[in-house]
């Protein structure tokens, strides 16, 4: 398990381009779980970009898998806002990356990745969101709970084609083989998605071992019974662990506490 960057109750990213500042609020938490032996999972909180990974290949190849994801996209850190070209770039040296690490076989290793990350699109704040895997971006607005991501998954595939529901796919016993991963010799190819960066949104950034042992509802309980970061990520993974704690459990939560004029939010700090 790598984890790089820390919990924040404020922190304000300015934009001079357009004129705006955003400032947020996170907090990130992580778990080994009740029957894993190694926690495989890697996260970063580093603005302007927030991702879960969580590795696959067995004790320490899946560690290596998601330690150089969120060693590389911690390196965007220092560029605000950033682009997704800038993710592909660093999930593709993460790759280059994989291939040198101990522990990785000749069928090599490969992890998810899915978060979001601060960036400008069509000249106003937004967040990217991104994902490889299973791993899921929620997003809570004005009390409606909604999953961003879709699962790269071969249950989701059945969902899709009509063949299974929900419900079944939530049992369905190869509910852990994934359709694209970061790795395994292969180009990462992450679905993005923009999201409107507005006042009182939450995101939700969390591993399977999450969303597997707590439906959305629960999800949506959680996040909306504590309205700080860290309260709500603490809630969410004890409540995951409560649940029976399968698999490694890793959660981000991230407030969009203001999006203001920059102008006005430099005069408010002068004050």
């Amino acid at each position: 398990m790598t984890q790089i960057g820390q919990g924040s109750p404020s922190h304000t990213i300015a934009l001079p381009s357009v004129k705006k500042s955003v400032t947020l609020a996170w907090a990130a938490l992580t778990d080994v779980g009740h029957r894993r032996e190694v926690n495989e999972d890697s996260l970063v909180t580093q603005s302007p970009v927030f991702a879960v990974a969580d590795g696959m290949g067995g004790h320490s190849a899946g560690d290596v898998a998601s330690k150089a994801v969120v060693t590389r996209l911690a390196e965007l850190g220092d560029n605000t806002p950033t682009t997704a070209e800038a993710i592909n770039v660093a999930l593709a040296q993460a790759v280059d990356d994989m291939k040198a690490g101990e522990g990785v076989t000749d069928l090599g290793t490969g992890t998810t990745v899915t978060g979001v990350a601060v960036a400008i699109v069509s000249d106003a704040p937004q967040f990217i969101a991104y994902n490889i895997g299973d791993s899921r971006v929620y997003q809570l607005t004005s009390g409606v709970l909604e999953q961003v991501t879709i699962d790269h998954s071969v249950v989701q595939e059945l969902v899709d084609a009509g063949r299974i529901t929900r419900e079944e796919a939530d049992v369905h016993p190869h509910g852990n083989v994934i359709t694209r991963a970061v790795g395994f010799h292969e180009p990462p190819v992450p679905d993005y998605r923009v999201l409107p960066l507005t006042p009182g949104l939450r995101i939700l950034v969390c591993s399977d071992g999450l969303t597997k042992e707590l439906t959305a509802y629960g999800i949506r309980h959680f996040l909306m019974s504590n309205p700080k970061a860290d309260d709500a990520v603490a809630a969410l993974v004890t409540a995951a662990l409560e649940n029976g704690g399968r698999d490694n459990v890793t959660a981000i939560v991230l407030d969009v506490l203001s999006v203001d004029d920059l102008d006005v939010a430099e005069d408010a700090a002068e004050d």
